[in-house]
């Protein structure tokens, strides 16, 4: 049974443990203290080894840490931590990786959701342009880095308002020699934001537009304030997925289509990579359609907390537009009644005129008079 370490156990002759930070079946976080360097605080990743492993298995596994982590360490970009370190210990491996202050956006949709609000959409996607540098950063590698547990929990905000995507746990090498290549941590991710081939481990075949679902399934969480239905439930049931803006209305139909563009079930079906994402999502990009282009301001959190939507708040956007809306729709239904009023009195003058045969016709035609009271009691009778 797996048994975390204990704050003040010290790793490498360097790292003091401070406190555990997350586990799971995989392994687990601790944040740290370097004591070379007086005051840094880093964060830690314990690498579980396979229970059941055998030697031969470890040793490759091992090496495949190795190799990994070195790309990692390799790794400078603003919105991903900085890997700084790796190393085995009493069988179990480790990489250190910079402490990154702030909280993870699952924390604040919860924040929100208590507070029965959404978090506002134009901060939303001002946190996805920095969550798709990270990305198209590490696709970008030679070769290209997956990342393959993108999610709200793995998606901090500092107290400056930047985003950091860490978590590196189930990060994956595409190499061309092995395009199933796993790393060292067997897994599939959080099944609410795992695209189906991911679910095949080691035989599964994932490429860039499995980050690309989870991405977008991450922006369904954002937006909705609940995750979407696993991929696993929406292939025994292709309906299962609630739209977004069903849940949110408040959301842009353009975003909504790019989000579950991104969530297409099969590769195939979604965004090739996270550029063409983006341009659907933001229309920033020569090319989009005028549809889906829009313009967002980007907001810089405050403290790292994000500016929160009330749900009424669909209610007063744009009101004067709808308003407009509502008046001319009644005027056109008034219009219509009119008309058909008009046509229906008509039909009855004829008719009466043909049942009295030789009448004459000055005594059976309406006076202006009768003709406004006629149109006046239709109307009032018209539903």
């Amino acid at each position: 049974m797996f048994e975390p370490l204990s704050p003040g156990t010290i790793l490498w002759s360097r790292y003091r443990i401070v406190q555990l930070v997350g586990r799971g079946g995989m392994g687990a976080i601790y944040q740290a203290e370097d004591l070379r360097l007086e005051g840094r605080l880093c964060a830690i990743k314990e690498v579980i080894p396979e229970p059941d492993a055998t030697l031969e298995r470890r040793e490759q596994l091992q090496a495949q840490f190795y190799r990994e982590a070195t790309i990692l360490a390799r790794l400078d970009h603003p919105n991903l931590p900085k890997v700084s370190d790796y190393f085995t210990e009493g069988e179990r491996d480790y990489l250190v990786m910079d402490f990154v202050p702030g909280r993870d956006l699952r924390e604040l949709i919860e924040e929100a959701r208590a507070k029965r609000e959404f978090l506002a959409e134009e901060q939303v996607l001002a946190w996805a342009e920095q969550l798709f540098d990270a990305l198209e950063f590490l696709h970008g590698q030679e070769p290209p880095l997956l990342h393959r547990d993108i999610k709200p929990a793995n998606i901090k905000l500092t107290p400056a308002g930047t985003i950091k995507l860490v978590d590196f746990g189930l990060a994956k090498l595409m190499t061309p020699e092995d395009e199933s290549t796993v790393t060292v941590l067997q897994g599939r991710g959080s099944v609410q934001y795992t695209p189906l081939e991911q679910y095949g481990g080691e035989s599964g075949h994932t490429d860039v537009r499995s980050d690309v679902y989870a991405a977008g399934a991450t922006l369904y969480h954002l937006l909705t304030g609940q995750p979407p239905v696993d991929a696993k439930q929406r292939f025994l049931k292709p309906d299962a997925l609630i739209a977004p803006r069903a849940l949110n209305p408040e959301i842009s139909p353009h975003v909504e289509r790019a989000i579950l563009h991104a969530m297409a079930m099969h590769p195939d079906d979604r965004p090739a990579s996270i550029a063409a994402l983006r341009a659907e999502l933001l229309g920033n990009v020569e090319g989009v359609p005028g549809n889906l282009q829009t313009s967002h301001k980007v907001f810089r959190a405050e403290n790292g907390s994000p500016r929160l939507l009330p749900r009424n708040r669909a209610m007063a956007i744009d009101s004067a537009g709808l308003r407009e809306a509502l008046w001319q729709n009644r005027l056109l239904l008034l219009l219509l009644g009119l008309l058909l009023t008009l046509a229906i009195v008509v039909t009855a003058l004829s008719a009466e005129r043909s049942e009295t045969s030789g009448a004459d016709v000055k005594n059976i035609a309406p006076t202006p008079a009768d003709l406004s009271y006629r149109l006046q009691d239709a109307s009032l009778k018209f539903p």
